[in-house]
């Protein structure tokens, strides 16, 4: 990582100000949560805590599944990034970084059933590159918290993605945040 050369004190209870200009690189915002580590080396190390990563790999085997069944592209995100990805290319998807709509819908605790060309249609990475004929997006909420979302995407127009596939939707966010919880 490259160093910034911004110094910061330690105030009298112990506290350390972020930068904000690390905070915009970082997209960490106020009330985010951040893993506080030590190496050997006596550095100290601060990372963005994605409470959902917790089960990036209990999501992968959740959306192979659920892709397999439902016969379209399943993802599952944080607030951030995409986390796990099946039944569409995972390069095109696993760890690229939200577009600023999916943020704000994911933050908004919106529930999207859409395809191509209607208003609720939301753009679903960040650089805007999304092929998609079809999206459904379902806020994953725990403990009151929206900590992310279940995405079904379809790149064929043949492919229906509808009501049936969103109550799917909705089934896989609410049984993760429940695992978030317990």
């Amino acid at each position: 990582m490259k160093a910034t050369g911004i110094i910061r004190r330690i105030d009298e209870l112990g506290r350390i100000v972020v930068p904000k200009e690390i905070r915009r690189v970082l997209r960490i915002r106020e009330g985010d949560p951040i893993e506080i580590f030590t190496d050997k080396d006596g550095e100290i190390i601060l990372k963005k805590y994605s409470p959902i990563g917790e089960l990036s790999s209990f999501a992968q085997e959740y959306v192979e599944a659920a892709a397999q069944i439902l016969g379209c592209g399943v993802c599952v995100c944080d607030r951030d990034q995409i986390i796990a990805v099946a039944g569409i290319p995972k390069k095109e998807l696993l760890g690229k970084s939200l577009h600023k709509d999916l943020e704000e819908a994911i933050n908004d605790r919106e529930a999207i059933l859409a395809k191509k060309g209607e208003k609720k249609f939301i753009k679903i990475l960040g650089n805007g590159d999304n092929e998609y004929s079809g999206e459904i997006v379902q806020t994953i909420i725990s403990e009151g918290d929206a900590i992310g979302a279940v995405i079904l995407l379809s790149k064929d127009d043949a492919v229906n993605i509808g009501e049936a596939e969103q109550k799917a939707a909705v089934i896989a966010a609410k049984f993760l945040g429940k695992q978030m919880e317990g």
